[in-house]
């Protein structure tokens, strides 16, 4: 039976690169791996596909909101393994933990959050980005607009794809669930990323549940079932231990990698002309 490990590489929610051709960042650095989790709804295609109709939802009338993309996740519950397995683990999950509503915010979130309430029964809120609110007693009929204290004295579920630093959460998700007057003390989460976002979330007084974690046993995994190389496992496990060593290891045995990089124009040029300004590329300072 295949577990979360296998649906992450099979739908390319991660990704892993050869090991003689790092990705770049937007950050202007390299590094061995890309992390998607809404791709675990089955494959990219799907996902975009959802990600279009949540913003053509969101940018229209948001009382119809879950209405117009309900039926979307339902059929992908119905018919990809890979979502059934991820939508099932956060059901389980979700049934040991105390809470009144489960509450999603744009994008990502609600590729992870809709199905549970649907399934377990609980009313969704939805976030977006503008700060705006809208509850659904029951997700599928129409949602309202909420604000400050509409939800007094409800214990709020919040769903995620993946934590990284948790900035969303303090950012955005946080103030607003208490800002309908709601209370959160519990957060389900496909990934965490391992770069603070549980020590911040604790900070807020925030439980933090994961079903995988970007570490070394996750691509040591991988690797025993022929997933990845054990050349692609040990550029993963470098670049885990230092992201900067890492690549200004990779660049120093790849000497013509950033003129390379640079002839190529557009994306690959603008990241290796930041990777030199940041002082990333040893020996050169200037472009």
């Amino acid at each position: 039976m295949k577990n979360i490990t296998d649906y992450l590489f099979e739908t390319n929610a991660l990704r892993v690169s050869d090991p003689e051709k790092p990705f770049w960042y937007a950050s202007g650095t390299l590094g061995p791996f890309y992390v998607n989790t809404h791709f675990l709804i089955e494959s990219e295609e799907k996902a975009n596909q959802l990600l279009a109709l949540i913003e053509d939802a969101a940018a229209s009338d948001r009382t119809e909101f879950l209405l117009k993309i309900l039926p979307f996740v339902k059929e992908q519950y119905e018919t990809s393994a890979s979502y059934k397995m991820v939508i099932d683990l956060i059901v389980e999950k979700a049934k040991e933990l105390d809470f009144d509503i489960i509450s999603g915010g744009e994008r990502r979130d609600f590729f992870f959050s809709l199905m549970p309430a649907y399934l377990l029964g609980k009313p969704h809120l939805s976030i977006f980005k503008d700060g705006e609110t809208f509850f659904s007693e029951n997700v599928s009929e129409k949602a309202v607009k909420v604000s400050d204290n509409d939800l007094s004295g409800k214990k709020s579920l919040h769903i995620a794809d993946l934590i990284t630093e948790a900035s969303s959460y303090t950012n955005a998700w946080i103030p607003s669930i208490r800002g309908v007057g709601a209370q959160i003390t519990d957060t389900i989460a496909v990934i965490d990323r391992l770069q603070g976002g549980e020590a911040n979330l604790a900070k807020e007084g925030v439980n933090m549940y994961t079903f995988t974690k970007i570490e070394p046993t996750l691509f040591d995994e991988a690797e025993k079932k022929g997933i990845l190389t054990a050349a692609q496992k040990e550029m993963v496990a470098d670049f885990i231990a230092s992201p900067i060593d890492y690549m200004k290891a990779f660049l120093s045995a790849h000497p013509s990698f950033i003129d390379e990089q640079i002839a190529l124009g557009g994306k690959p040029k603008q990241r290796a002309e930041m990777a030199i300004s940041r002082g990333y590329v040893p020996g050169r300072t200037e472009v």
